[in-house]
C-alpha cells in the first residue's frame, strides 16, 4: 500500500515521542499507532486500520476495556477529552491514559479520538517519594513525642515525689523536644513553599554577630557543645530575613555537630558585597562524588538520625536570599560549609 509523504511525516513524528499514541478516526478504527503504543500493548500485527476497541486491549480493576467503560464516541456534544486514569495493559503493568476528543464544527459528531498512554512507573516513583515522606516525618515526629509524653505522665504520676530540680529537668526536656516537633513543622512547610515558589520572606539589615551568639547560645542550652565564632571588626549587616537566618544557621551547625566532632567553628568574613560564612567542623568530611547529593532532598549518610530536609532547606534559603552554598574541605580537617549572604552597606 502506498503510504504519502506526509503519513510518513506523521508517523515519524510520533515514534519519536516517549509515550504511546494512538489515534482513532470518527468510525472507531485506528489512523496512527507509534511504536511506542505498539510495544506497551504488545502488538503483533498491523494495527492501522483496526476498530479501537479491538487494538486499545486495556482493562480497568473490573476488566472492562477503555472504550467500552469512557465511550469515547458517546456522551455530551461539548465532550472534548478524557482525563487521566490508570489502567492495565495485557502484561498486568499499570498504564495511565488520557484522551482527546475532536469533534465537527459546531458540536458535530465526533472526528477523531487521540489516546495518550504513559507508563505507570514515574506515579508509582512518586507514590514510593510520599511514602518515604511519610515515613520519615512519623520517625522524627515519633522521637521527640515519644520523650514529651513520658515525661509529662511522669510528672503527672510522681509531681509528689519529685523535688523541683528533677521537676526542672523533665521540664527543660519537654520544653526541648517541643523545640525539635515545632523546627521540624516549620521545616517542612518551607519546604512546601520552596518546592512550589511561595516563600515569603521580611529581609531587613541584620547583625550578623548577634544572630550567631543567640544559634549557638541555644544549640549550647540543649546540648553543651564547643562551638567559636571569630569576625573581623566593623563587619556590616546581612540584607536577610532574621528568622531565615537563624533557620540556615541552626541547621547547619546541628548537622556539623551530628556529623563532626569538637570543635565547631563559625567564621564570617568579608567578600566584595557579600559576607561570607564558613561553618567547620572536626569530623571525617565529605566526599566531593557526595557533595552534590548533600543538597537534595531526604539525604542522609544513614550514621545518624534527621529528616534529610536541612541542608536541602539551607540551600533553598539562602539561595532565595541571592546567596550561595557549597562544602569544602576545612583547613583542619572535616568539612567546610560556606555561605555567602548579601550585605546591607549603607544601612
Amino acid at each position: 500500500m502506498d503510504v504519502s509523504p506526509e503519513a510518513l511525516d506523521a508517523q515519524r513524528a510520533v515514534d519519536s515521542l516517549p509515550d504511546g499514541v494512538v489515534i482513532a478516526d470518527g468510525a472507531g478504527r485506528v489512523s496512527l499507532i507509534n511504536d511506542r503504543a505498539a510495544a506497551m500493548l504488545a502488538l503483533d500485527g498491523e494495527a492501522v486500520g483496526r476498530p479501537l476497541v479491538e487494538v486499545l486491549s486495556v482493562t480497568n480493576q473490573d476488566g472492562v476495556g477503555w472504550v467500552e467503560c469512557v465511550k469515547p464516541y458517546d456522551g455530551l456534544v461539548t465532550r472534548t477529552g478524557v482525563p487521566e486514569q490508570s489502567w492495565v495493559l495485557p502484561t498486568g503493568a499499570e498504564v495511565l491514559l488520557t484522551a482527546r476528543i475532536r469533534r465537527a464544527p459546531g458540536h458535530g459528531p465526533v472526528t477523531e479520538v487521540a489516546v495518550s498512554m504513559r507508563s505507570g512507573r514515574a506515579r508509582a516513583r512518586l507514590d514510593r517519594d510520599r511514602s518515604d515522606l511519610v515515613a520519615t516525618v512519623a520517625h522524627e515526629l515519633r522521637s521527640p513525642l515519644t520523650g514529651v509524653k513520658g515525661f509529662v505522665q511522669a510528672l503527672l504520676n510522681r509531681w509528689d515525689r519529685l523535688n523541683d530540680d528533677q521537676k526542672k529537668l523533665m521540664l527543660t526536656t519537654v520544653h526541648a523536644d517541643s523545640d525539635r516537633l515545632s523546627r521540624l513543622i516549620t521545616e517542612l512547610l518551607d519546604v512546601a513553599r520552596l518546592d512550589t515558589g511561595r516563600l515569603s520572606m521580611h529581609q531587613r539589615p541584620c547583625d550578623v554577630g548577634l544572630l550567631t551568639q543567640r544559634v549557638i547560645e541555644s544549640i549550647r542550652a540543649g546540648a553543651p557543645h564547643r562551638i567559636d565564632y571569630r569576625a573581623p571588626e566593623g563587619l556590616p549587616p546581612i540584607w536577610a530575613d532574621p528568622d531565615k537566618f537563624t533557620q540556615v544557621l541552626t541547621n547547619v551547625l546541628e548537622n556539623a555537630i551530628r556529623h563532626g566532632s569538637e570543635p565547631v567553628s563559625v567564621t564570617a568574613a568579608i567578600e566584595g558585597e557579600m559576607i561570607v560564612i564558613h561553618v567547620d567542623d572536626s569530623g571525617d568530611g565529605i566526599p566531593p562524588d557526595t557533595r552534590r547529593r548533600v543538597f537534595t532532598k531526604f539525604w542522609t549518610t544513614g550514621q545518624r538520625g534527621g529528616s534529610g530536609l536541612g541542608l536541602y532547606l539551607v540551600n533553598g534559603l539562602v539561595r532565595a536570599h541571592g546567596g550561595t552554598v557549597t562544602i569544602e574541605d576545612a583547613p583542619g580537617g572535616g568539612a567546610r560549609i560556606t555561605m555567602t549572604w548579601p550585605g546591607s552597606y549603607g544601612a
